[in-house]
């Protein structure tokens, strides 16, 4: 409570009556939403997922079943969940470009006093309208008694292990690169393809083309000039 917040435990007092637990809403079904879910799901809170794909609502149904209530993301079911929220947390991505605006100011305005909102897409400009960048020595503000947790690079937190899991995603890419050069191994795989953002001054990525208002150059036509 001393940083603003409801002083609740997401999980309320299992077996204690009358103590309610935490409500948690978490914004995008993705990874960083399925596993903030997961997380929450353990500490024994209500968690609400909202996503706009069916598919992926359907999917952690199947994953969660009762234990996850799933909700189709529109304007008016977000704002439904928010306001009735005690943490909500913003976990949308759209890959290479800026993150859409799903919270805005009037929301923030109506939550419950106290209430906190994580913004894991401030990296990509959050996607809460009062979203702000902050960091780890200084994580937290408030705004409309609201408590703001913005801070860029979050995984940064827990070094060894990010840096442990960035490592093994990305290291079978080295190879390739070394042996058979940049642009045969992009050619050879998709999944590297798909990663390339500019190539010889041409903006090969669709989303950061748009985000910037530049003429967007397929990859392939781009490594072939």
């Amino acid at each position: 409570m001393n940083q603003g917040g409801r002083g609740m435990l997401l999980g309320g007092v299992p077996g204690v009556p009358g103590v309610p637990a935490a409500r948690v809403v978490v914004l995008g079904g993705g990874i960083v939403g399925t596993n903030a879910a997961r997380m929450a799901m353990g500490l024994e809170a209500s968690v609400t997922v909202v996503d706009k794909s069916l598919p992926r609502l359907y999917d952690l149904d199947l994953q969660f079943g009762p234990m996850l209530n799933t909700i189709f993301a529109t304007v008016d079911s977000i704002e439904e969940q928010v306001l009735n929220a005690d943490l909500v947390i913003g976990a949308v991505l759209v890959p290479g470009a800026a993150a859409p605006r799903l919270v805005t100011r009037d929301m923030v305005s109506a939550m419950k006093r106290g209430s906190v909102m994580v913004d894991v897409s401030i990296d990509q400009g959050g996607c809460f309208e009062t979203s702000k960048p902050t960091s780890h020595a200084k994580p937290t503000y408030v705004v409309d008694e609201v408590v703001h947790y913005c801070v860029t690079n979050m995984p940064g937190a827990l070094a060894r292990t990010s840096t442990q899991g960035l490592n093994n995603a990305t290291l079978p890419f080295v190879p390739a690169l070394a042996s058979a050069g940049y642009e045969q191994a992009l050619k050879d795989d998709p999944d590297l393809l798909n990663g390339l953002n500019v190539c010889k001054g041409a903006v090969t990525y669709e989303a950061v083309a748009a985000s910037h208002n530049l003429d967007h150059v397929d990859p392939l036509t781009a490594l072939a000039q």
